[in-house]
């Protein structure tokens, strides 16, 4: 059985890698604010994915996984906000001296960023509902295993997201420089406009 545990770990942490909006967001607070941003970002984004689990051992996504209507309205919800801080990213990196003039406050990411960024992404729910109680080991009670299963994935996040920021923040010093910090700016709006269009144009 627990080889069957360290096996749905693997699954979950390889699927924690793949880059997606909550990277996207990370990215963005962490090149703007620093550490201290990218950090309170990651830590909304788990969470959302608390919020997520409770609801799936509660069996409450599940509805919103099998109702195509509340599934739509999440989804639209979380491609504007995507794409609301894609448009505020570019506007922003209009000009290095603009940038540096907004109050740091505007330019910190935030844990509510993190938090709502993930709870908008009706996939989460999808994944919880249809993924998760195929990892759960053989014989081993249904509800506490899926909340393990969530604790899992919500640790295997953090250690990921947080190594993440620590890599971003090294390199800041490179990122401080007015045209780097423009472009990169750029890149990582137009990245999260993408994934805005994305998850708004896509079928479930």
């Amino acid at each position: 059985m627990i080889s069957a545990l360290l096996a749905a770990a693997a699954v979950l942490a390889l699927l924690t890698l793949v880059p997606g909006p909550d990277m996207a967001v990370v990215t963005q607070a962490s090149l703007t604010g620093g550490r201290s941003s990218g950090f309170r970002v990651a830590v909304g984004i788990i969470s959302g994915l608390l919020v997520w689990g409770l609801l799936t051992v509660l069996g409450l996504s599940a509805l919103l996984a099998a109702s195509a209507e509340a599934y739509t309205a999440v989804k639209l919800a979380g491609a504007a906000y995507l794409i609301y801080l894609g448009a505020r990213a570019l506007w922003g990196s209009r000009t290095s001296r603009m940038q540096q003039s907004l109050p740091r406050s505007q330019k910190a990411g935030t844990w509510k960023t993190g938090f709502t960024t993930n709870l908008l992404n009706p996939k989460i729910a999808v994944f919880y509902t249809s993924l998760l109680p195929q990892l759960v080991p053989a014989g081993w009670p249904t509800g506490p295993s899926l909340a393990l299963l969530v604790l899992i994935h919500a640790a295997i996040s953090i250690a990921w997201l947080s190594a993440y920021v620590v890599l971003l923040s090294r390199a800041r010093s490179t990122f401080e420089k007015p045209k780097v910090r423009q472009a990169l700016e750029r890149i990582t709006g137009t990245v999260l406009l993408g994934f805005g269009a994305k998850i708004a144009l896509e079928a479930r």
